[in-house]
């Protein structure tokens, strides 16, 4: 059972708390994590691009030459790909990337990055984070208490004025424990996690 320690927004600690092994101890896999970045991923791509085929492509309907005599190549159509204006060979047309993982693999693969941010010593435990008022100074003097330049803020609940004052920093996301995700996780150097939404997640998960 992994010991972390528990901070205060200054930046001080102020105790201690265990992290389940259950949830922040399980053996770490690289394939599956691969796979649900992949996944998550190609579920965001639209797949809308589409381009015409020869077939598609308007006019063209007469022969633009004889086909003997001229001294040219032989040609049946204006459409034809080698000309301007011509259909593409291998159109691409709408199509969906999308593919699912099972929900066991998904587990695995969250748990599996949780436990990586505690084995590289990028988790940070905070007794609470809260904001009287919307104030992205605040925000920045808290990142600048940690000395933190890309990280995720995981919160218990919806705090309007914590997420509002951290909308506008580059390189930081706010999500709530329902809403964390295996991408968000390792694109973002350090996870800062309050202790209400550790005890949400490994009530959820272990």
């Amino acid at each position: 059972m992994a010991t972390v320690s528990v901070y205060n927004m200054e930046g001080k600690v102020v105790g201690e708390i265990n992290l389940s092994d259950a949830v922040f101890g399980v053996e770490v896999s690289n394939h599956l994590l691969h796979t649900a970045v992949v996944s998550q991923l190609a579920n965001k791509r639209q797949g809308t691009q589409s381009a015409l085929t020869r077939a598609e492509v308007r006019g063209g309907g007469r022969k633009p030459w004889r086909q003997k005599g001229t001294g040219h190549a032989r040609q049946g159509s204006t459409r034809s790909p080698q000309w301007k204006g011509g259909g593409v060979i291998f159109a691409p047309k709408p199509r969906d990337y999308s593919f699912k993982m099972n929900k066991k693999e998904k587990r695995i693969a969250l748990l599996s990055a949780l436990t990586s941010k505690v084995l590289d010593n990028k988790i940070i435990v905070l007794d609470e984070l809260r904001f009287d008022e919307v104030k992205t100074k605040k925000m920045v003097a808290f990142l600048e208490n940690f000395k933190l330049n890309k990280a995720l803020v995981v919160l218990n609940e919806q705090d309007n004025n914590v997420f509002l004052s951290a909308r506008n920093i580059q390189g930081v996301r706010t999500a709530l424990t329902n809403t964390i995700n295996v991408y968000d996780l390792l694109k973002y150097n350090t996870l800062v996690v309050t202790k209400a939404a550790i005890a949400t997640i490994e009530e959820v998960y272990a």
